[in-house]
């Protein structure tokens, strides 16, 4: 390498330092986040550290790109003054930190939601002091901070040293043709390096996300790459002529009253009162924050962490195979509370000031008290504007107004704030009252407060632990408080002389993405449905005393329709959620899901079969999933069903999108009134059995 020119010599010797760097730190990251419960498989391993070296060598030779170009340029040469020395070296320093910096970021971020950093990350920033609480009171910031210091300090001495060594060398003349071939040499071997293949198209992104193991993908990304190009598509959109296409599949699939191509009309009437109106009785919608279906009992888990929700479950209508269209709070609440799911591709809709502005049935509960409680402030995600702004006279509880001490980030424990709830509940009974109460302390930093009611820690080796699905006795033990909240919730409930004409509705906000346990079926983990797969149990004994549990698929966004098909007088629906009690629908149920990123994932869960891909059309895997071998990708061997939900898929999410734009407050301002011939019944109620038709349109 000595009779290479300083410059190439010294950007040599750079590249491959940061090559090296860049792969410890990869290596870093498979070695803390490895499952050894469901290991990647070795080939997809060593495919993973191969495609993670391209992406590594693309980013490293951006970095270097400057230097590469001007620094042959002799005034602007590190060899030639102390001055440029000095700022070339700060700013390869200066680069690398950031570099670091985002990988440290990148570790956070995949910890926290088991997900690579993308651009999503920026809506954070939108709450950056309670963000910046969440992160000091989860993790030691000040011994990250410290390595980080460290880690750049040491690659500063290291870039000194190389740097030096080059300047001792005697620099080679070359003339000529030899001039003219190192030069094309060096500027083919970059551009070949900034390509990545030999193919007609350059290494892209999306080829991570080739193998179907779940975790392949974040140990190949690189993390600065791939949040960069997630800006490029962050900005939301709908497209009118797609949304036209799909309008008569969808609204035979919504069951439009009068559907109307030219208008693109949604809307369903539902005049018939509920079965449960007669008695106006009170509604408690109740967000459990994380609440995957994989980490209760009812879903099989073996350390039973969950008694009290097992419990009601077993005394209520438990749906077993409901679903959110996507991981995130925010995200969840949008979905509920409008009937759409959030298809915004960076921030959530809740902060899209275009959007917020929605329809909702909770407005067909009238004459009602509406209230909603927060251990936090309202102001986290903007979930206040979309609130506050739909449901006119809505009584916010948030931090400030409750009683109890703030115990984290996150506000006052579950524990207090459904203590606050009953309070204020119990001045608000003189007329009937919606309710919603949204939990978070199931949620970093997993804080069990001093005052936790005889709460007793349970203790798990680590092994144990990750087999029943739990990252940590943080985690487990977090989750287990949750339920502990909502057992002595529920025990004080009974107590009240309004109880029994009550309607309690619990569900999950999203499920967690990752290893679901050995308990699961094997399709849960591999296609990441843990992280959608939440319980919804609706629990009322003094209403509907028979206990049901119901294999249908569902969906959040069918939580209102089904709520007011139960107890509202009539509704108004726009959007595209569905009585999950309407035996109209049990041919077709269905459950959308988006994953976002670069190029949202989207995908359907149907009775038999789960299909997703790539918003572009790339990527398309259909699973059988009750079949021997549920992670074969079977879209080749099942090519009718395939293109069946490929196109239910894509139908779902233009119109999605499209809604979100069209779905304003005034289109339920004109409910129609019960229809007088439909005289809801009194008192109690037996639901009939409704027979599903299973795989029928799958």
């Amino acid at each position: 390498m000595q009779k290479l020119p300083r410059l190439l010599h010294f950007l040599v010797n750079l590249i491959g330092l940061n090559l090296l760097l860049l792969f410890l730190l990869r290596l870093a990251f498979w070695v803390y986040f490895d499952n050894p419960n469901d290991p990647i498989p070795f080939d997809v391993l060593l495919d993973s550290f191969y495609l993670g070296f391209k992406y590594d060598l693309r980013l490293t030779l951006i970095m270097v790109l400057p230097l590469f170009i001007l620094g042959g340029i002799r005034f602007l040469s590190p060899f030639e003054s102390r001055f440029m020395h000095r700022l070339w070296l700060g700013l390869l320093g200066l680069v690398f930190g950031i570099i670091v910096l985002m990988y440290f970021m990148n570790f956070g971020y995949f910890a926290y939601l088991q997900q690579p950093m993308n651009a999503t990350v920026l809506r954070f920033a939108y709450n950056f002091s309670t963000s910046m609480q969440m992160l000091q009171e989860s993790y030691p910031m000040f011994w990250i901070m410290s390595g980080w210091l460290a880690l750049v300090a040491g690659y500063y001495w290291l870039l000194s040293h190389l740097l030096a060594r080059a300047e001792r060398y005697t620099n080679p003349h070359f003339h000529g043709w030899k001039k003219a071939g190192m030069i094309t040499i060096s500027i083919v071997l970059v551009l070949f390096g900034l390509y990545g293949k030999f193919s007609w198209y350059p290494l892209r992104w999306s080829e991570a996300f080739t193998h179907p193991h779940p975790f392949a993908p974040a140990v190949a990304m690189n993390p600065v790459l791939y949040f960069l190009n997630t800006l490029k598509n962050k900005d939301s959109t709908f497209d009118e002529k797609a949304t036209r296409q799909y309008y008569s599949l969808m609204a035979d699939f919504l069951g439009v009253d009068k559907p109307d191509s030219k208008t693109l009309n949604y809307r369903r009437d539902i005049t018939r009162p509920g079965p449960l109106a007669a008695s106006r009785p009170n509604i408690i919608m109740v967000f459990l924050e994380s609440f995957a279906a994989y980490k209760t009992g009812s879903f099989g888990n073996p350390l039973n962490p969950t008694p009290h929700f097992d419990e009601l479950a077993r005394n209520g209508l438990l749906f077993t195979r409901y679903y959110t269209p996507h991981t995130g709070t925010a995200r969840s609440v949008f979905a509920a509370i409008t009937g759409i799911p959030d298809v915004e591709p960076a921030k959530t809709a809740s902060r899209n000031p275009l959007v917020v502005d929605q329809h909702t049935i909770i407005n067909a509960f009238k004459g009602y008290n509406k209230l909603y409680f927060l251990g936090g402030s309202a102001n986290w995600g903007n979930i206040r504007g979309v609130l506050q702004r739909n449901i006119p006279g809505l009584d916010v509880h948030e931090e400030g107004d409750y009683e109890a001490e703030r115990v984290d980030v996150w506000g006052i424990s579950d524990l207090s704030l459904f203590e606050e709830a009953l309070k204020v509940l119990d001045k608000r009974h003189d007329k009937p009252f919606f309710a919603i109460i949204q939990t978070s302390g199931n949620h970093r930093p997993y804080t069990i407060p001093e005052d936790n009611r005889a709460f007793q820690l349970q203790h798990h080796d680590h092994d144990t632990l990750q087999k029943a699905g739990f990252i940590s006795e943080g985690e487990y033990n977090s989750f287990r408080f949750m339920d502990h909240s909502l057992g002595l919730f529920m025990g004080e409930a009974r107590q009240r002389d309004y109880f029994d004409n009550t309607i309690f509705v619990f569900y999950g906000d999203h499920g967690i993405t990752g290893y679901a346990g050995k308990h699961s079926p094997e399709y849960i983990t591999k296609y990441q449905i843990s992280g959608f797969h939440t319980p919804l149990v609706i629990y009322a004994p003094g209403l509907i005393p028979e206990a049901k549990t119901y294999d249908k698929v569902g969906s959040e966004v069918d939580l209102l329709p089904t709520i007011a098909g139960l107890a509202a007088p009539g509704y108004v629906n726009t959007t595209l959620g569905r009585d999950l009690r309407d035996p109209r629908f049990d041919d077709r149920r269905y459950a959308f899901t988006i994953t976002h990123q670069t190029i949202p994932e989207i995908g359907l869960i149907g009775p038999d079969h789960y299909f997703r891909m790539l918003a572009n059309g790339d990527n398309k895997v259909l699973a059988a999933i009750h079949s021997n071998r549920p992670v074969v990708n079977v879209l080749n061997q099942q090519p009718e069903v395939a293109k069946r939900m490929e196109t239910l898929t894509r139908a779902i999410y233009e119109t999605a999108r499209y809604m979100l734009f069209h779905n304003k407050a005034r289109a339920g301002m004109t409910d129609r009134s019960p229809a007088t011939d439909h005289a809801p019944p009194q008192g109690k109620i037996v639901l009939p059995h409704i027979r599903l038709v299973d795989g029928a349109s799958d």
